[in-house]
């Protein structure tokens, strides 16, 4: 199970409808994309830290780990607006508005991953997926996403065993080695899939597979308060984001 999926099981807002999370996370991500990025997104993004940090209950660690990949990306990104190609100086100089365009980026892209993370954080996949097929997704295509979710961690736990007994038996000494260790490890995972989907084909045969996966999802209902308490919490970023735009600029 992946670290993220794991704290998703154990947070305080597990039992909480989809719809709730759904409505505060992603609402958070369009405030972050649609409005002015200073004090918009920067009021996001502290709203969505506090968020996930006291009343979601992530620990600190875990949220930085998982926070930083797309962090990383946030921030490649920006920086790509620091300079420009082919100006009358020389062919790289910096931009004349690059660190201004490179700073609302950075703040917005944050702040909406911030968002779309305290989604992840808090809902696993096992309650968000067999849910879709009442909101209208075809349920084959639920049914093949939630196999192959599944299906990741074993292949995952597959490629850490055989990763710790190569190394176990000295294949990452040298380049050479590790090279041929990381093609045994192609191999070797590849066939393990390919059995793996094998053996849990025969198994759904077995039990009758007639198209449709059936699982167990947890009862849950959607809360109207808690919705409310979301959407009056997103006015307010909003309509605190146009008054202080104009004296903080």
């Amino acid at each position: 199970m992946l670290p993220i999926d794991a704290a998703a099981h154990s947070s305080r807002w597990r039992r909480r409808h989809p719809v709730d999370k759904a409505v505060l996370g992603l609402g958070l991500t369009v405030l972050a994309i649609s409005l002015p990025p200073w004090p918009g997104a920067a009021l996001v993004l502290v709203t969505a830290v506090s968020l996930l940090l006291g009343p979601a209950g992530v620990p600190g660690r875990r949220l930085w780990r998982a926070y930083r990949v797309p962090l990383g990306f946030c921030v490649t990104g920006a920086l790509t607006l620091l300079v420009q190609v082919g100006g009358p100086g020389s062919f790289v100089s910096l931009a004349d508005d690059g660190p201004l365009r490179a700073g609302e980026l950075l703040l917005r892209t944050s702040a909406a991953s911030l968002g779309v993370l305290l989604f992840a954080f808090t809902t696993p996949m096992s309650d968000l997926l067999p849910r879709l097929v009442r909101a209208g997704v075809p349920a084959p295509v639920v049914d093949v996403a939630l196999v192959t979710y599944r299906m990741s961690f074993l292949l995952l736990d597959s490629v850490r065993r055989i990763r710790d007994a190569q190394a176990a038996r000295l294949g990452h000494t040298t380049r050479a080695a590790t090279w041929r260790s990381l093609g045994g490890l192609g191999a070797t995972a590849f066939v393990r899939a390919f059995d793996r989907a094998a053996r849990l084909q025969a198994g759904l045969a077995g039990r009758g597979y007639d198209g449709t996966l059936r699982v167990l999802v947890p009862e849950a209902r959607v809360s109207v308060r808690f919705t409310v308490a979301s959407c009056a919490l997103l006015a307010t970023l909003a309509v605190l984001t146009l008054v202080l735009e104009r004296p903080l600029t």
